[in-house]
């Protein structure tokens, strides 16, 4: 497969996955970017586009310096991103998202900033992890966000940006909307579960998982 046909392949499959989380209420307007590690660079979902009416070839392109190549212009939230691949070199890609329950979770005023969501089930922490930090508000674009995400992002594969939403990094594209619909799904339960007394995973059984499946 020529690289050209694989990075054909990645915009269509980033197309296809956006368009689902989309249509299932994960993001709504122009909320919410997505971006996949390139061999030589990155794509990024443009400025104000919607996830759920993306065109491929219009998916940006940056290089391995985040600088614009072509395409429509990136997204105004792409130091987000830049923030979690230099803090994680195995992350493939990158998933913003205001889905409505993880956002929930970020905007509640006793939410722990070191574990907002306990560790109820084991697909969570599986997929998530074993730590999920709380980033301290900054406007939505504010580039001083990054050095915040940057340090959070260096002991966790995913955090949640306080009254915006949850950032996601995973080895693959698949892995990190997977991932993002987990944490999504682990908020629900959280709120579902809020005031009772739940049985959340207990640190040995957290421990396990996370040596079994990283």
């Amino acid at each position: 497969m020529s690289g050209d046909e694989g990075e054909g392949a990645t915009r269509a499959l980033l197309v296809e996955l956006a368009a689902s989380l989309f249509a299932r209420g994960f993001s709504v307007g122009s909320a919410g970017n997505i971006s996949v590690r390139l061999a030589d660079g990155y794509l990024i979902t443009p400025t104000n586009s919607s996830l759920g009416r993306l065109e491929a070839a219009r998916i940006s392109r940056l290089d391995p310096e985040f600088r614009h190549l072509d395409g429509d212009k990136p997204s105004k939230e792409v130091f987000m991103h830049r923030a979690f691949y230099r803090a994680r070199p195995e992350a493939r890609a990158v998933v913003h998202l205001h889905s409505p329950m993880a956002t929930a979770i970020a905007c509640l005023a006793d939410a722990d900033p070191d574990n907002p969501i306990p560790p109820l089930t084991p697909y969570f922490v599986m997929r998530i992890g074993s730590r999920l930090p709380l980033v301290p508000y900054f406007r939505p674009g504010d580039p001083a966000m990054e050095p915040a995400i940057l340090a959070a992002a260096a002991g966790a594969r995913a955090v949640l940006l306080a009254n915006h939403g949850p950032v996601v990094s995973a080895a693959s594209l698949r892995d990190a909307v997977y991932a993002a619909e987990e944490l999504e799904e682990a908020a629900k339960l959280a709120l579902l579960l809020r005031g009772a007394p739940a049985r959340t995973l207990t640190p040995a059984q957290v421990e396990d998982l996370r040596k079994t499946f990283g």
